[in-house]
């Protein structure tokens, strides 16, 4: 997708677009996309200060003509996540919201394009699931693109150019069933989402021990990144939490420190249980 995009959209009049860095996937995403066309990065604060979306006031200014501006609408690695869109004037958003979508509900009229891949909150890797509106579809592709990723080709096809990831189809069909009938619909399932978030990040602000570098208006409800009073327990720290059954809370390679994504299939009961942890180990190592 981050190819396929400016393959899809910078291939009629329009060769530029905007994009806004607030992140490590929307970083890639960017330089991708600059093998295809003209980027302007409107916003990018720098490998490893994404904390905060900075207000639209301080960005350099979109470009009016652009074909698209492109934004990560959750940023997984930094835990990053937009408050509310920002003003383009008419110009199409394109949102990546691999980590986000339907973890709570949105006005898909805003967008241009929205794209997410299945495995955090949907179903399993190797699927994407794709809405897009009906004009951005009459815009020629690059000359180049790939037949299997012409936007307007699939859309004709019904996503069957080939035969798509079935297995991965039907899981997400199950999905879909359990958050309309067993969750109860997406506000529910938003509810959910950001008591388990609320939780954890009142402890985390509460705890004198750990600590959340994200700026509180864009704290992501999906991804809590967090460090511990000890640096050089953080080994110490995932081992005791894998006994407990508390695994995969490594922080990203680039960032360090501890990460707890808490998609939809995760139960407020599992957040509790690390919340349970963490008090645990910061009394054992004060």
């Amino acid at each position: 997708m981050f190819s396929a995009i400016p393959f899809n959209l910078l291939g009629g009049e329009k060769k530029e677009a905007d994009y806004i860095v607030t992140g490590t996937w929307s970083g890639k995403a960017a330089g991708e996309a600059k093998k295809y066309g003209t980027i302007n990065t409107v916003v990018n604060l720098g490998s490893g200060k994404y904390t905060s979306v900075p207000p639209q006031s301080e960005w350099k200014q979109l470009n009016p003509n652009a074909a698209y501006v492109y934004l990560c609408d959750n940023e997984t690695v930094e835990g990053v996540e937009f408050e509310h869109l920002p003003e383009t004037h008419g110009v199409p958003i394109i949102a990546d919201m691999s980590s986000n979508l339907l973890s709570k509900k949105i006005d898909v009229t805003k967008y241009g394009c929205i794209y997410a891949c299945a495995q955090k909150n949907f179903g399993a890797a190797g699927l994407t699931i794709m809405i897009i509106r009906d004009d951005l579809l009459k815009i020629p592709p690059h000359p180049l693109c790939p037949g299997i990723m012409r936007f307007a080709d699939l859309v004709k096809e019904r996503s069957m150019i080939n035969t798509p990831a079935t297995y991965c189809i039907y899981i997400a069909g199950l999905v879909f069933e359990w958050i309309l009938h067993e969750i109860g619909g997406i506000e529910k399932m938003e509810a959910i989402n950001r008591l388990k978030a609320k939780k954890l990040y009142d402890y985390i602000d509460a705890s004198g021990y750990y600590k959340n570098p994200v700026a509180l208006h864009n704290r992501s409800i999906m991804n809590v990144p967090f460090v511990g009073k000890h640096a050089d327990l953080e080994k110490k720290w995932l081992e005791e939490a894998e006994k407990e059954g508390l695994v995969t809370l490594a922080g990203h390679r680039s960032v360090g420190g501890f990460r707890a994504s808490i998609y939809n299939a995760m139960p407020v009961e599992g957040v509790e249980k690390l919340i349970a942890f963490m008090k645990k180990f910061a009394e054992a190592h004060p």
